[in-house]
């Protein structure tokens, strides 16, 4: 439907933008991966000058009403004039206070959580109170708090949402509210909204149907959309579809908030997919939809069914996923001493055949035929298995999806196991998307070791207790000689030889706030294969090849801000060559990538307190 674009990928690949965030990736001992503990409390702000924004908030909120309002809320914060403007004398301490001292504060007590789950709890309350103040810290602190905010913690959160609920945030659309859809949206009172992320719940993480409980997930793709990459906290909204559950634990529990019925299925489920789509549509026409944690069944259905119409519409499982992924195994063949084409040449074996697995190995094949590979050659090189082993000749598969039959071996057997696989097609590439925790052994991965030189091993299934394997027995497995990245964060490795083992996290937070950077900005009609391909191709090429070919494919995510400036600029390329731009930048931002990337930049949301003006 849309034709190459090869004219931006080339820019995408190369630019003197990159010399200064190569020169500054900030390798350490322990890795850049979202899980380093390591990391700073906070980058202190050193006046008052600096911790205010030219942003000018009006409002007509008086009193504790501002107070309660997080988007408005400064706590100790609000200037001398602001508390006579907005009658506050009175109503909070009476000394003022700077983001500094607040982040000391709320940092101290942070510390002092129990348990992850504390953290996350008394961060969700930070959230809650003190948008600024909340997004802030999470900037400074990105690489400590990421877990704690996302995954793999929030995992746990999403288990025991109905025990820990305390408010409100986001918008929940169930069957019971099915004829009153399109006046439901007019109560959020956002007329301006840029991102929504739903779920239906069927497949959070690789924790299966929690229904309901599942906010978390749209809250927390969020809050990374708006640290990451910018995006204005009040422009976002987190949604969740009610169409009930089949986790019977759930269903019976009488905490549990959601719909106590088993989950809608077939068309009367596309039905009211339909009507939650026009609802939004009516209210929000121009902003980027993301679906998320969608069960295999339909998550494919849902993307194509919505993404060309008219507005911007992504599957983060399917494409997401998958554009790290392309991104992983680029960097990992310049860490081999090859280059981008080279793709073309790699054996794949994959461990899970769902939407994440399949949305992966497609955006992989994508990426060869784009260095020119044909399509058949292209799926030739892929092995796929779900639960009953290879998609293999005899698998009756006329039932199955476009996207599982294309993949389907019709010259091996059906049913092959993991390691009967290896064996036979001596993969370059291992990929764990089947959310089976140890799934790949010590067997399975010393074989692989003695087929090739340098062994790409990625399990990507998250959370950490899901992973195919971890770090520690990959490189003891291979003395040290394998790339490895994975989808849940995990600390570096001493190899003993004064070598590191790094375990890069091929997680999507590199790609899709970029993304949604660059459809926010210049208000994109339609995110495309392309766009996420640029992407990869960009993120590949952030890191110089010294650190690259020790092991290392990705920058510090504590640098995702810039990181995802560059991906938007990427794909704002793309999105200028295909001629899906509705809000045109000036011209000279249009000549070049550079120019595009400092635009991206440009238009960041930075957390610092306003000028709140009493209108």
């Amino acid at each position: 439907m849309f034709r190459s674009a090869s004219k931006a990928f080339a820019q995408v690949l190369e630019s003197p933008r990159l010399t200064a965030l190569r020169s500054t990736a900030g390798v350490t001992s322990r890795g850049p991966h979202i899980g380093n503990k390591s990391s700073s409390i906070s980058r202190h702000i050193s006046s008052e000058e600096d911790e205010r924004s030219d942003e000018i908030v009006q409002t007509k909120h008086r009193r504790l009403s501002v107070i309660h309002d997080p988007s408005l809320n400064r706590g100790s914060g609000f200037s001398v004039d602001e508390r006579e403007r907005l009658l506050l004398r009175g109503l909070v301490p009476p000394r003022r206070q700077g983001l500094d001292q607040q982040i000391e504060r709320v940092m101290k007590t942070y510390e002092r959580q129990r348990s992850d789950l504390d953290k996350f709890q008394f961060l969700s309350l930070l959230m809650d109170r003190n948008t600024v103040l909340f997004y802030r810290i999470l900037v400074d602190n990105f690489e400590k708090l990421a877990p704690i905010v996302y995954t793999p913690v929030v995992g746990e959160a999403c288990q025991k949402f109905h025990a820990i609920y305390r408010r409100t945030r986001g918008m929940y659309f169930s069957l019971d509210d099915r004829q009153h859809f399109r006046t439901m949206v007019f109560n959020w009172p956002e007329d301006d909204v840029d991102v929504i992320v739903v779920t239906d719940g069927s497949r959070v993480l690789a924790l299966g149907d929690l229904g309901c409980n599942s906010m978390n997930i749209p809250i927390g793709k969020l809050s990374l959309y708006v640290s990451g990459a910018g995006l204005t906290p009040t422009k976002t909204l987190p949604i969740v579809l009610d169409v009930g559950t089949d986790n019977e634990h759930l269903r019976d529990h009488p905490l549990y908030l959601g719909l106590p019925r088993r989950r809608l299925r077939g068309d009367e489920y596309i039905e009211v997919l339909d009507e939650w789509i026009g609802a939004i549509r009516l209210r929000w026409p121009n902003a980027l939809i993301q679906f998320e944690d969608f069960s295999s069944d339909v998550a494919e259905v849902l993307l194509e069914r919505y993404r060309y119409n008219d507005a911007p519409v992504f599957n983060d499982d399917i494409q997401s996923t998958g554009c790290i992924a392309v991104a992983s195994v680029l960097a990992s063949l310049r860490a081999r001493g090859l280059n981008a084409r080279d793709i073309a040449r790699e054996v794949i074996v994959c461990a899970g055949a769902g939407s994440a697995g399949l949305g992966v190995c497609d955006a992989i094949a994508k990426a060869m035929e784009a260095e020119g590979a044909s399509a058949n050659d292209a799926r030739a090189k892929f092995f796929i298995l779900d639960e009953n082993g290879l998609l293999g000749r005899e698998r009756d598969m006329s039932n199955d999806s476009a996207a599982r039959q294309k993949f389907q071996r019709k010259d091996l057997p059906d049913g092959m196991s993991l390691i009967e696989v290896i064996r036979a097609a001596k993969p370059t590439v291992l990929l764990g998307l089947s959310g089976v925790g140890g799934l790949f052994t010590e067997e399975i991965v010393k074989e692989m070791d003695k087929h090739v030189d340098r062994p790409v091993v990625f399990p990507m299934s998250n959370p950490s207790s899901a992973s195919e394997c971890t770090p520690e027995q990959v490189f003891s497995w291979t003395k040290g000689n394998a790339i490895y990245a994975s989808g849940s964060p995990f600390e570096n490795v001493e190899l003993g030889d004064g070598r590191i083992g790094y375990s890069n996290q091929a997680n999507n937070v590199y790609s899709f706030p970029g993304l949604g950077l660059a459809v926010t900005v210049l208000r994109i009609s339609c995110v495309t294969d392309d766009m996420f391909l640029a992407a990869a191709r960009r993120i590949a090429q952030l890191l110089p090849d010294e650190d690259v070919k020790k092991g290392l494919l990705f920058p510090r995510v504590g640098r995702l801000r810039e990181i995802s400036a560059e991906v938007g600029g990427a794909v704002g390329m793309v999105a200028l060559e295909h001629g899906l731009v509705r809000k045109m930048p000036p011209t000279e931002v249009t000549q070049s990538l550079d120019g595009m990337v400092a635009y991206m930049r440009k238009n960041m949301w930075e957390p610092k307190y306003g000028h709140i003006v009493a209108e």
